[in-house]
């Protein structure tokens, strides 16, 4: 089978697809902000365009952004991190394909959990790295733990935390398990961290604080809310840094020049504030209103999203939601785009959108679940 064969599409973009020919639909399928980000970021954005900054940067970014992402980490957790092992990249997704590419050859495993954010797998396949699935469930806390890896001859394991579709938060003695056994098998630790910043119960740690030989991902898209500017990073050990930069030469050239010099004053944390404020709201209205109706075994204490069980209604998540769209006005992301296990049984609904929005969801669901 050729490797574009592997790719698995995302399903939920049939219920976009699908949404978008329809009137009067509350969206809670796609997992995008809907806030503008700071008024900074705009300001920014708006003088460089002025001052023709719109020319390649180097390869690895703009030395003072590698900074002020390194003044992050020293700020928000402590993390003595220096710039020259941060690597701008075109999104999140630049970064996850820059560290399998420089972790990884042909033909080695990666551990990610069932489940995921799909394009995990699919960055392995681009890259013929086989991805081994580890089941995590309420039973494992939504975490893979490191006695889960045991026996498994894997390269690299990839989490996220708080997890897409998930919305846990991996637990600090997690991490620093997962991040011992790591070091010690010679397995690359890769922790995706977009969301942090978005939490409303416990406190995100970085896999930074617990092994400095973990990568992390990490970029402006969810708490920054700037999705559409494609500005991500990757923080390496200074042994990959060389590796991560000839590869972004030659499939990227750089990140976007013009969102690099936005980016520089993301760091707006009285905005951020604000921000995360909102979402915190939102979560306690679509959840309280969720678990009314569903199972809820994932408590969302961050992220933007929750995971719903509907198998006392269906067995079968991706019809669940076509009917739901078709019948009640409310796009959902059926599970099964997020790996096996068990997905049939779940829905992802995503709060971003307004508190009105998110009630007027509820709504909808309840008077369509009482049809059934």
């Amino acid at each position: 089978m050729h490797r574009r064969d592997k790719l698995s599409p995302f399903i939920v973009m049939d219920i976009l697809a699908k949404a978008k020919e329809m009137e009067d639909v509350v969206h809670l399928e796609i997992g995008e902000p809907d806030l503008d980000p700071s008024p900074r970021v705009l300001e920014a954005l708006e003088r460089a365009v002025k001052e023709r900054k719109y020319f390649y940067t180097p390869s690895l970014g703009l030395w003072e952004l590698r900074e002020k992402i390194a003044d992050f980490y020293r700020k928000k957790y402590g993390v003595d991190v220096s710039p020259e092992r941060v690597a701008v990249t075109t999104g999140t997704s630049g970064a996850f394909l820059v560290a399998y590419a420089v972790t990884m050859d042909a033909g080695d495993r990666i551990a990610l959990g069932d489940p995921s954010y799909p394009c995990y797998k699919n960055f392995a396949h681009l890259l013929d790295v086989e991805p081994e699935f580890v089941p995590i469930s309420r039973e494992t806390d939504y975490e893979i733990k490191a006695d889960m890896l045991r026996g498994r001859k894997v390269k690299a394991v990839h989490i996220s935390s708080p997890a897409n579709p998930t919305g846990n938060l991996y637990s600090p003695n997690t991490l620093k398990e997962l991040a011992d056994y790591c070091d010690r098998e010679g397995i690359y630790l890769i922790s995706d961290e977009i969301y942090h910043g978005l939490v409303y119960e416990g406190k995100e740690h970085t896999a930074l604080e617990f092994s400095d030989r973990a990568i992390v991902i990490n970029g402006f898209s969810k708490f920054f809310c700037m999705p559409g500017f494609r500005i991500g990073w990757a923080i390496l050990p200074p042994e990959l840094i060389r590796s991560a930069e000839i590869v972004i030469q030659n499939v990227f050239i750089s990140a976007p020049t013009l969102s690099q010099y936005a980016a520089l004053e993301a760091f707006d944390w009285e905005y951020l504030k604000k921000v995360r404020d909102i979402f915190s709201e939102r979560r306690k209205t679509l959840y309280e209103g969720v678990r009314e109706l569903f199972e809820v075994d994932a408590r969302p204490q961050g992220a933007f999203y929750v995971w719903a069980n509907v198998s006392k209604y269906t067995d079968d998540s991706y019809s669940f939601a076509l009917k739901l769209l078709e019948e009640a006005g409310v796009a959902v992301t059926p599970g099964v785009d997020f790996g096996r296990n068990r997905t049939k049984e779940y829905i992802r609904l995503s709060y971003t959108r307004s508190v009105e929005e998110l009630e007027e969801a509820v709504r909808r669901i309840s008077n369509f679940l009482s049809s059934l």
